[in-house]
């Protein structure tokens, strides 16, 4: 059941810190800020990005001109900068919140030094890149990984957004088991979508990177063609294989629309608009793996059914047989047949897609996912519950 939320009188204020203000594909740290109804949050970071989730209320701390980047180079190689001082006191915040590994390693010497409690949301490849872990052969990765793990050492209280992340935290950067725990971001639930007719069989949504297996799907895509029915697909995101990726698709003369970046409005609607979701993410080269899946739940809200590999933390997202299917990771004529079968069974779409929305509604709803981060900052301070 969603706990409704209290007036905001909140315990302290929290800096919540992201190294870039704040990438459009980073949703759920703006909504998770949003929800936010009991601590008095601030979004502060090193870098300015241009993106539609930019507000004016947030702060970076380091312009693009040469004292800025001074004052960054510093930040960076000491983890001390006076700006970042002077915004810690005067906003009198009470806990700093990090979103990233990345970001940990950027503002726990702070942290430390002026005695501020840390905590550290850990999502995906900031804790399972081989070159970021502490057995990684550049040099460069054995300097995160020792500066990772000071941080999250540091930290009050690590959150992993799944159990295979948290796993893979305790094991890559000798973090005691107590500190570590999974607490889910969530999204908002909002009210079941109209009924609309599909006006494509499959859409994929996400960065166009290795990781996101989207040249599986293509592959994919292609066989059913081979049988004589291929399916539609829409393509929503960006990435530095965008190119690579359409050639395939000409090549295999796979029916693919490729969007670039969309808005959460638009893929929302797109959502809506599929019969079904696919997102067959895999481990890429560099070990960078799913944590979890934050656009499974976006399909689960439109009620729409996923096929996806049984990769990473993708299976704590999606419950194989119930919301979608789940294959062995790689398993390109898996995928297809999966594909196929869903596409084809209304019914099963039907089943699939509204049991998803019942799980988001009951385990991942975004006003209790968030309570309960405020709950956790609660304990990390020693202010208690105040509701």
């Amino acid at each position: 059941m969603t706990r409704r939320p209290a007036p905001t009188t909140g315990p302290g204020r929290a800096l919540v810190w992201r190294d870039r203000v704040l990438p459009g594909s980073e949703t759920f740290i703006r909504n998770q800020l949003d929800a936010m109804t009991r601590w008095d949050p601030i979004l502060v970071g090193s870098y300015d990005v241009e993106s539609p989730l930019r507000r004016d209320t947030d702060v970076v701390l380091f312009g693009d001109s040469l004292r800025g980047r001074i004052e960054r180079r510093l930040f960076t190689v000491s983890g001390w900068s006076p700006r970042l001082d002077r915004l810690l006191r005067r906003r009198g915040i009470t806990l700093i919140h990090a979103h990233f590994g990345m970001g940990a390693v950027s503002v726990a010497r702070t942290a430390r030094r002026l005695g501020i409690p840390l905590v550290v949301t850990v999502h995906g490849n900031d804790v399972t890149r081989t070159d970021l872990r502490a057995d990684a052969e550049a040099r460069a990765g054995r300097a995160y990984a020792r500066r990772l793990t000071s941080a999250l050492r540091y930290a009050s209280s690590v959150l992993a957004v799944s159990q295979f992340i948290a796993q893979e935290t305790r094991s890559g950067y000798d973090v005691p088991e107590h500190k570590v725990k999974v607490m889910h971001i969530g999204i908002p639930v909002g009210t079941p979508p109209p009924e609309r007719d599909p006006e494509w069989d499959l859409l994929f949504v996400g960065r166009l990177v290795a990781k996101k297996g989207v040249s599986d799907l293509l592959a994919a895509v292609e066989r059913l063609g081979l049988r004589g029915s291929p399916p539609s697909v829409r393509i929503i995101g960006d990435g530095n294989l965008r190119s690579t990726l359409e050639a395939e698709a000409a090549a295999g003369r796979v029916s693919a629309t490729f969007t670039g970046a969309q808005s959460p409005d638009q893929v929302a609607v797109a959502m809506e608009r599929a019969r079904v979701f696919v997102a067959p993410s895999r481990t890429a080269p560099d070990g960078d793996a799913e944590g979890f899946g934050m656009v499974f739940l976006e399909a689960a809200r439109a009620g729409r059914p996923v096929v996806a590999y049984n990769h990473g933390g993708v299976g704590e997202a999606v419950v194989d047989g119930v919301t979608g299917i789940l294959v062995p990771e790689g398993d390109v004529a898996g995928l297809a047949d999966a594909i196929e079968r869903l596409r084809d069974d209304v019914e099963l779409r039907r089943v699939m897609g509204d049991a998803g929305r019942r799980r988001l509604v009951e385990e991942f709803d975004i006003v209790q996912c968030t309570a309960e981060l405020e709950d956790e900052f609660d304990r990390v301070v020693g202010a208690g519950r105040r509701r």
